[in-house]
């Protein structure tokens, strides 16, 4: 299973969902479904964008876990 950590990088830039959305180019409530895992796919130049704006890689928003562990509990 693919979880998503955007809400791990945003916080650690200090920087709001709503200001990624305008950088990016993207509404929203689509980067709002993306951040809540609530996505199946994303477009590699959606994730280019995003890792762009965010000066990370593709492996700091987007963490494999097995099905049967639970996810690791989000750090602030």
């Amino acid at each position: 299973m693919i979880v998503i950590r955007l809400d791990r990088v945003l916080a650690d830039r200090k920087m709001k969902l709503n200001q990624l959305a305008e950088l990016v180019g993207i509404s929203n409530v689509n980067l709002s479904y993306l951040k809540t895992g609530k996505v199946r796919a994303i477009r590699f130049s959606t994730l280019d964008a995003i890792c762009h704006v965010l000066h990370c890689q593709p492996g700091d928003i987007l963490e494999h876990v097995e099905e049967d562990e639970p996810p690791a509990p989000e750090q602030e």
